[in-house]
C-alpha cells in the first residue's frame, strides 16, 4: 500500500502512533508515527481513523527547526 496524504490513519498497518508527553491526558493530542516507506504520519488522536497527513523526513526536520527556533510561537499566544 502506498501511503499518501489523506489516507485513513487506521489503514496504516505496522506502525505505533506516539503522543507528546505534554498532551497525554488533556485531550489535545496530535500523534505521529514513522512510516514503513519513510516519512512521518500525523493524525488527530480524537479521530484515530480519520485522515493522516504524510510528510517527508526533510519536511518534518524543517518544521521542527522552526518550532525549536520559536518561529511559530505567535500561533499559541
Amino acid at each position: 500500500m502506498v501511503i499518501e496524504n489523506g489516507v485513513q490513519a487506521d489503514k496504516i498497518q505496522g506502525v505505533v502512533w506516539q503522543k507528546a508527553r505534554g498532551s497525554i491526558g488533556n485531550g489535545n493530542c496530535v500523534e505521529v508515527t514513522k512510516l514503513p516507506e519513510g516519512g512521518v504520519g500525523v493524525r488527530n488522536s480524537r479521530f484515530p481513523d480519520g485522515p493522516a497527513l504524510v510528510f517527508t523526513e526533510a519536511e518534518v526536520a524543517a518544521f521542527f527547526s522552526g518550532v525549536k527556533g520559536a518561529e511559530f510561537d505567535h500561533l499559541t499566544a
